[in-house]
């Protein structure tokens, strides 16, 4: 697969049951895929932060593996493995690539800190224990670990390194593009860069990363589509006005905690997930915050 493009990241909708427990909505989750598939992004990645990995236990993300890829048709599945213990990595692994995914999402969990050397090796142990593509997840806001460029040469030099997702940085284009160039320096040339936060996603495609490893793309892949494909082409007006459109729902991100209970209401609000959809303890939005969702909602010019 091309590491390039949209790669939307579709939630892990819960339900509630009966006896007070909660599972995995599969019929949920299965038309959250089949919409992405739909509507062609180029990757759907399950299982990453905006689909509650690090919440789920091994049999439920080797379930979740399962249905995802037998319900994306022909669009290639990256699944999330990253775990506390390189021995759940090494296990989701295994079930990832019994499933049929196309490549494996690691993000290096931390609760002790993490040494470089204890990064290192973990990618390390996934590089030798599959030959699935891997996509490196710097995401030091949910990690706890910190990249530095060191360590990224160090790391995409092991074998089926494909592509690094890095940080969202509120940077000018000129600012970010120099970041960029700082890691394309560092890393093989067969190596992508993909940018998440979505509010910055326009300036870091346009600043030239390869993909948009995006939240709002696995609920509204649409309008992510638009942007990605516009800033890719170089088209700055329109990919600018894209990202414009959704300003309301990048402000509410700030403002509300991160974009995870954002776009769980956005899917709730669509009638795309269940109720209260995170797993516990997250409990989502208060209702005065559903409300702020729904009328951002409102204030976006809706089109196919």
């Amino acid at each position: 697969m091309q590491f390039s493009g949209l790669s939307a990241f579709p939630l892990t909708p819960f339900t509630h049951t009966a006896d007070g427990g909660e599972e995995v909505d599969e019929r949920a989750f299965a038309a959250l895929i089949e919409r992405l598939a739909d509507a062609g992004v180029d990757s759907i990645a399950a299982l990453g932060s905006t689909g509650s990995y690090a919440y789920l236990s091994v049999a439920e993300r080797a379930r979740v593996a399962e249905v995802a890829v037998q319900h994306a048709g022909d669009t290639p599945v990256i699944v999330g493995v990253g775990a506390l213990r390189t021995r759940d990595v090494l296990a989701n692994i295994a079930h990832a690539e019994s499933a049929g995914a196309a490549a494996l999402l690691l993000a290096p969990l931390a609760y002790q800190p993490l040494t470089d050397d204890d990064v290192y090796g973990l990618f390390r142990a996934a590089s030798e224990a599959s030959e699935l593509p891997v996509i490196v997840y710097d995401n030091p806001a949910t990690t706890h670990v910190t990249f530095t460029l060191e360590l990224y040469a160090r790391i995409a030099a092991l074998p089926g390194i494909a592509s690094f997702k890095i940080p969202g940085i509120p940077l000018e284009e000129n600012e970010f593009r120099a970041r960029v160039e700082q890691i394309r320096a560092v890393i093989p040339e067969h190596v992508t860069i993909g940018i998440s936060g979505d509010a910055v996603a326009t300036t870091g495609l346009l600043a030239g990363c390869d993909a948009w490893y995006s939240v709002i793309g696995g609920t509204l892949p649409e309008p992510a589509l638009r942007i990605t494909r516009a800033s890719l082409a170089g088209d700055r007006v329109t990919a600018r006005a894209e990202s414009d459109r959704l300003a309301p729902l990048w402000r509410l991100n700030a403002e509300l905690g991160g974009s995870l209970r954002v776009v769980a209401a956005v899917a709730e609000h669509l009638g795309l997930a269940p109720a209260r959809c995170l797993p516990l303890p997250l409990e989502g939005l208060t209702a005065a915050d559903r409300a702020r969702v729904a009328e951002a909602l409102k204030r976006i010019e809706t089109r196919d």
